[in-house]
């Protein structure tokens, strides 16, 4: 079973994940992107699910034109995880 994040380890994030915010109401963290044009929106969008299906975790995540929005949360363990972490990581290294 996969563990929510401790204090401290939440206590990092804002390093950890810069571009990240807590989602209102939700452990969860969000992330919006914006890309010239809808072509590199869904472009964007499919190289994380590559990302997200080799890690076996998948983002709730919503698309109109050119903005992407991203939001990380592990429902088994009931709140944020390194799972989000390392998936947001993930998702920066590749992102605009």
């Amino acid at each position: 079973m996969v563990e929510r994040l401790t204090e401290a380890q939440r206590g990092a994030l804002a390093e950890l994940l810069a571009e990240w915010r807590m989602a209102d109401g939700r452990d969860a963290i969000v992330r919006s992107f914006r890309f010239a044009d809808f072509n590199a929106a869904w472009g964007f969008m499919s190289r994380v699910a590559l990302l997200a299906e080799k890690a076996d975790h998948h983002p709730e995540w919503s698309n109109v034109y050119n903005r992407v929005e991203i939001l990380l949360t592990t429902h088994d363990a009931g709140g944020l995880s390194r799972r989000d972490v390392a998936l947001a990581q993930a998702i920066d290294a590749i992102g605009p």
